[in-house]
């Protein structure tokens, strides 16, 4: 399912420019709002950086090999998501139990869309938004 990258001229044939992914880059504009919603998916805080000058606050969460970084911040225009516009889509999250995590979610107190089944693959999957309206897919 994931392309492959072809070499940098110069480097060894098949040799990867990519290593994995570092780690995901959210704006948000509620502390307790964004960090309940990510702890709900499993996540929990690592590092926490109060930036004054920036009038920000920068929070690190991870799971399972996955770095979240929100940058809690107020005064940035919201999301646009319907209509969609260009640029980053969604964050796809892979699970185990499509259903299950999506009954834990609505007994969180999140409104998750409904279970559907991908296109192309057949597994379960479903969205739910994140307090700031960023698409979030769980995914089998």
């Amino acid at each position: 399912r994931a392309c492959e990258l072809s070499s940098r001229p110069g480097e060894e044939e098949g040799a990867a420019m990519l290593k994995g992914l570092h780690h995901i880059a959210i704006l948000a504009s509620n502390r307790a709002e964004t960090l309940a919603f990510y702890e709900a998916l499993g996540f929990a805080v690592t590092e926490n950086h109060v930036r004054p000058e920036r009038k920000d606050e920068i929070i690190f969460m991870e799971q399972a090999g996955v770095v979240l970084e929100l940058f809690i911040s107020a005064g940035n225009p919201p999301r646009v998501s319907f209509p969609e516009a260009y640029g980053l889509r969604h964050v796809a999250f892979r699970v185990e139990d499509a259903s299950a995590a999506r009954e834990a979610l609505i007994r969180k107190g999140y409104a998750p869309q409904e279970l559907r089944h991908d296109t192309f693959t057949g597994d379960a999957m479903f969205f739910v938004m994140d307090p700031d309206g960023l698409p979030i897919e769980i995914h089998e």
